[in-house]
């Protein structure tokens, strides 16, 4: 069998990560952990995507539902649970086999611990011994006592004396006799049925078993035919990370300088972030200085000709208020209140004091002429630009791509010719071409299994037969004595139909003797069989107990632990039982995983000699990055910071302006006011006084809308302009010094500490590039724990075989004799109630007659022969016979 180890071998193709890799990554951990500012995460590898292995779709479905004969096969079960209730004696059985490796010798078993394991075995069998022991008492007896059943009939004893005694209740023994033998058939036949459902059960599992046969069958080449295209597919995915690792390196530019820039940016883009929202802030207070200066302006201009208007309407509304109409005693009191409330026509803030801000904004227009934003953006730039940098001073790395890809290619072409190692092809189509001859082979033995099928089932039948002909006499003769009796007719003149119904019951009698024990003999024998071999062998095979035996540490061998190993691969020591194999291939686990194929060959040595190669770890020692050359704020741009917080806005007098603000532009409200004039003008009679207040009314307005309205809209810029500034200058010089420090700070970062975050990062970058072959050994491991060489067939084997065995051939042997043993043992009951009917069936030879004998005073009895001849019996030997009445004289034997 050089094929199994050739398959055992091809498949050794598992990986785990290298002893040397691991220690490498942890000396890499303590390395970045020694600085705890600097501790961060490993970057993250882009996953790969390999596609699937192709996958084996299996054929066979090793599930078996008998369907409604089940529940005769749970029967069954049950009753042998009775039984034998007792549990798999597993450890029994190891003792057995352990203490006769050599050969079973009768001198062995003279020895105590031999004595002691016959005992338990005999306590274990004790159910089946029982019951063997009945069937065995009842095959000898069966023929014996028949045979001194039929001489004592013959000698008119046992019943064979053809006269029937006169019983009171001779009806009711009738009916309790016929109904007993009755219910017995049924029963024989239910018992029959069973036996021939199990029999044809048989059969036609039989055809069932040549669909498992051809799928497992099938099952195996399929499994043979996909290992090569897997294994092939395993190895041609390194191409998929050999092209990733040369695209990463023709790409390294972009890479490593886009992840030594993404380390930097954490300090670096705060602080330009910083310095271009300062640039912001100066264009802000620029345009704030220039709407103050225009609010102003505003605001003074509009506060002259606001105050000229307020006094022109106050004089003119006091002249209206001098009218003489005023002094009418019901109009006085509304024109007093209106008197008194025109010195609320005035001006509520007075502009002209506040300070000019002229120079301030003169300093920020000689600060605006250097573009602070276009220099903070030449260092965004610059910044920027490091991955061209990167690119520009690593063209050794691209230059070195062709020995790169060499060495890439070098490790593909490892692998492929370690694929190549073992004739796989070769092994496989051997294998193949084995599981075809084999198939012609069980195929060719088909035509013989239905001939014995055949000859199996004549013979069952035939058995059942002998069953069915007692039954066939019984229940003849049931139908011709019970329609062909008549109780009018008396023993000697009865019926020819009842008579044949008496003979038909003796002749089922007479068959059930010769019968009984061949049928008892089968039973046992198949009962003996069948019962144990599903109590040893079917049951332990269900529940797996069969392979914990088989698993017993040193079980066939002492030097041997493991026998399954041992038988595999010549050593016995690996832990590999016979139980996991097969769970794993239950699970559709690959054969690699299943076999624990790692223990005997691990490829991480190779791994590390090919895929972890040092030379390509090396291309990588000459990186040198130099980033000195990146500026991120000219001086201009620091003189220009430096210019803004030293242009005077910190020195404005925010306050002094705000409570002019805050005071608002009249007293009152010019609108109120003039709707208040109108309310009271409403209350005046109407006239010219009336009129000449809402004149009044109309002119406040229009003065409100006219001049107010705009000095609002200036308040409310200069309110806005003016709290801007004060945020802007409040600790404008600490900003600005915060911003020059910080940038300071990333820019010495830059020049100083930039060659250790370049090493980190080509560090990470040449891990990234190991991990995408981690990726695929960690594929290549796990496609051979789950996806190649699929064990299934293995699993379906074993459960097919658990089938056939159990389900189909154990199962229904046991259900024949279940029914079989029934039909047996209900023969006893059914020749006991044909013998006991019989009698009223058949015609007799002499009949009891009655008469009284006169003077002796004693009664004599008549017996009456089928002749009509009568012979007087003393009285005595019939006392317990039902006698005529002595008043009435007996009638005749010929009227009987």
């Amino acid at each position: 069998m050089l094929w199994t180890r050739w398959l055992v071998l091809l498949l050794c193709w598992g990986t785990t990560t290298g002893e040397q890799q691991t220690d490498k990554r942890n000396a890499a951990t303590v390395e970045v952990r020694a600085d705890p500012g600097r501790q961060r995460s490993p970057p993250p590898v882009e996953p790969l995507d390999f596609g699937f292995v192709p996958a084996a779709v299996y054929d066979t479905h090793a599930y078996y539902e008998p369907g409604a004969i089940g529940i005769l096969f749970h029967m069954v079960h049950a009753f042998l649970y009775v039984v034998q209730p007792n549990s798999f004696p597993k450890d029994m059985i190891v003792k057995v086999i352990q203490q006769n490796m050599g050969g079973i010798k009768i001198e062995e078993w003279r020895k105590p611990e031999n004595v002691v394991l016959l005992l338990e075995w005999i306590y274990y069998e004790v159910g089946f011994l029982i019951c063997a022991t009945v069937g065995i008492v009842f095959v000898v007896l069966t023929p014996i006592v028949g045979t001194c059943f039929c001489v004592c009939r013959c000698c008119e004893n046992c019943g064979g004396e053809m006269h029937q005694r006169q019983r009171k209740n001779a009806d009711c023994q009738r009916g309790f006799y016929t109904g007993s033998l009755i219910a017995t058939s049924i029963f024989m036949i239910v018992g029959v049925l069973i036996a021939y459902a199990a029999n044809h059960n048989i059969s036609t599992q039989i055809k069932s078993t040549r669909r498992l046969i051809n799928t497992n069958m099938r099952d195996l080449k399929t499994f043979a035919n996909n290992t090569p295209a897997q294994i092939e597919y395993l190895t041609a995915q390194y191409t998929t990370a050999k092209n990733k690792v040369l695209s990463d390196l023709d790409n390294i530019g972009p890479l490593l300088g886009g992840r030594i820039h993404s380390q930097l940016e954490k300090e670096v883009v705060p602080s330009l972030d910083t310095a271009l929202r300062m640039a912001g802030a100066m264009r802000e207070t620029k345009e704030a200085l220039e709407n103050i200066s225009s609010s102003l302006d505003v605001l003074q201009e509009g506060t002259g000709k606001l105050l000229a208007s307020l006094s022109v309407e106050r004089a003119s509304l006091s002249n209206t208020l001098s009218d003489p109409a005023c002094t009418n005693g019901a109009v006085s009191h509304t024109c007093n209140t209106i008197r008194s409330t025109l010195s609320q026509l005035g001006i509520g803030a007075d502009f002209s004091k506040l300070p000019d801000v002229s120079r301030a904004s003169a300093n920020i227009d000689t600060v605006l002429r250097t573009d602070l934003s276009n220099i903070v953006q030449k260092g965004y730039s610059s910044f920027n630009d490091t991955p061209r940098l990167v690119k520009e001073q690593t063209k050794n790395i691209v230059t070195a791509l062709p020995r790169v890809k060499g060495m890439l290619d070098k490790i593909g072409t490892e692998i492929n010719n370690f694929s190549k190692m073992f004739p796989v092809e070769a092994s496989l189509a051997n294998f193949t071409i084995f599981l075809n001859q084999e198939q012609k082979i069980i195929e060719s033995f088909y035509p013989q299994l239905d001939q014995i099928d055949f000859y199996r089932w004549i013979t069952c039948v035939a058995v059942l037969c002998m069953v069915v002909l007692v039954l066939a006499f019984i229940i003849l003769g049931l139908m011709c004595g019970t329609c062909g009796y008549d109780k009018q007719a008396t023993p000697t003149t009865r019926g020819c139909f009842s008579n044949t119904g008496g003979n038909l019951l003796m002749a089922g009698v007479g068959f059930s003797f010769i019968f009984a024990w061949v049928l008892m003999a089968i039973v046992t024998t198949l009962f003996v069989v069948g019962g144990n071999m599903e109590k040893l062998i079917c049951e332990p095979l269900a529940n797996r107990q069969l392979f914990k035996i088989i698993d017993t540490p040193f079980l066939v061998h002492p030097a041997k632990k493991n026998f399954l190993p041992g038988l595999l691969f010549q050593n016995p020591n690996i832990d590999l039982t016979l139980g996991s194999m097969y769970r794993e291939c239950y699970e559709n686990n690959g054969l690699y995983h299943a076999l624990q194929l790692e223990t005997m060959f691990n490829i991480n040595s190779f791994l590390n000699r090919t895929v972890y190669n040092k030379d390509l770890a090396k291309v990588f020692e000459s990186v040198q990055v130099d980033l000195q050359d990146i500026t991120l704020l000219e001086q201009a741009g620091r003189d220009n910071l430096i210019n803004f917080a030293n242009s005077g806005i910190g020195q404005i007098d925010y306050e002094e302006y705000l409570i002019e603000v805050n005071k608002g532009v009249t007293h009152v409200d010019l609108l109120s006011f003039s709707t208040d004039l109108e309310a009271q003008a409403d209350q005046l009679p109407r006239g010219a006084l009336e009129n000449a207040l809402k004149g009044h009314a109309s002119s406040i307005r229009q003065i409100h809308r006219e001049q107010v309205v705009p000095m609002e809209q200036a308040m409310s810029t200069l309110s806005q302009s003016i709290k801007l500034l004060q945020r802007t200058s409040s600790d404008l010089p600490v900003k600005v010094t915060n911003i020059l420090s910080a940038i300071d700070a990333a820019e010495y970062l830059i020049t100083n500490n930039a060659s250790y975050v370049v090493k980190q990062e080509t560090k990470g970058y040449i891990q990234s590039l190991v991990g995408y072959f981690k990726q695929y050994t960690e594929w290549v491991k796990n496609s051979l724990t789950a996806e190649v060489a699929q064990c299934k067939p293995i699993s379906n084997i074993v459960d097919s075989m658990e089938i056939v065995a159990c389900s189909f051939v154990a199962d229904s042997v046991n259900t024949f004799w279940f029914g079989l043993g029934g039909c047996c043992i209900l023969l006893i009951p059914s020749i006991i109630f044909s013998v006991k009917l019989a009698k009223y069936y058949r015609r007799m030879d002499t009949e009891d007659v009655f008469e009284d004998m006169g003077n002796t005073g004693n009664h004599g009895e008549q017996v009456c022969d089928i002749q009509g001849n009568l012979t007087v019996v003393s009285s005595h030997y019939y006392d317990t016979l039902t006698r005529f009445p002595r008043a009435s004289a007996p009638p005749p034997c010929s009227d009987w």
